[in-house]
């Protein structure tokens, strides 16, 4: 067995170790958006294939792949699914579940970061911003003017408004912590997407328990006919007996 793992998850990591310890030759590919990116056990390359065909040229050596990929990595999956099927290669996507099923009356759910930014301006003036740096963009029409504070991994690549802050940091993140972050901001709204797990849950918690509304992003659609699941120990049953 030789295969091929889209990472960059905490989900991708955990499944690496599991396959390492099954004895399976595993390569794990990171995107390489991060600089100094949590690296998983067994062999790892970094960078992109340079869209479906060169995935498609890519998997001539491995007999299965699983795209553990963030949820929001969407052109990755899609890339994914369309390659594996034109090669033939066995396709399991691999996905923490969302935070719909913890609903709270305070959460307002968008299609869209440009719908997510409309809606926090409407509820506050003193937004926190947890949607990673490559959509910051498409919050400046509306959110120039606010005092944002926007948490990133990565430094934007954009120039942000003068009043605007910007703090690197990277999860796991825990309550008290984030109970910190909420209130020396006087946070009135906090942006998020569902990425789902626990990595993030805590910001949260803290607006709940703050009373901080809290506007989520909702995840994309995933492509047709792919199957998922939801724990690693799943993913290694099926990468090692297809079940």
């Amino acid at each position: 067995m030789r295969l091929l793992l889209l990472g960059g998850t905490a989900e991708a990591r955990a499944l690496a170790d599991r396959l390492v310890a099954a004895g399976v030759a595993v390569m794990t590919s990171l995107a390489g958006r991060v600089a100094d990116p949590r690296l998983p056990v067994g062999q790892v390359r970094i960078g992109g294939f340079g869209g479906i065909e060169g995935l498609r040229a890519a998997l001539a050596d491995y007999d299965a792949v699983v795209d553990a990929t963030h949820p929001f990595a969407t052109t990755m999956s899609a890339n994914a699914a369309a390659a594996c099927a034109d090669a033939g290669v066995p396709l399991l996507r691999l996905e923490r579940p969302g935070w719909s099923d913890r609903s709270r009356p305070s959460w307002h759910w968008v299609d869209s970061h440009a719908d997510a930014a409309r809606l926090a301006h409407r509820l506050g003036r003193r937004p926190v911003l947890t949607i990673g740096r490559q959509h910051l963009a498409e919050y400046l029409p509306v959110l120039s003017d606010a005092a944002v504070l926007a948490r990133v991994v990565e430094a934007p690549s954009i120039a942000v408004p003068p009043g605007w802050s910007v703090i690197r940091d990277r999860g796991p993140y825990a309550l008290a912590g984030e109970l910190t972050l909420l209130r020396e901001h006087r946070a009135d709204v906090v942006v998020t997407k569902d990425s789902g797990g626990e990595y993030t849950w805590p910001k949260m918690l803290a607006a709940e328990e703050l009373g901080v509304p809290v506007v989520i992003v909702r995840r994309p659609a995933r492509p047709a006919g792919v199957r998922t699941v939801h724990d690693p120990a799943q993913a290694l049953a099926w990468a090692l007996t297809g079940d």
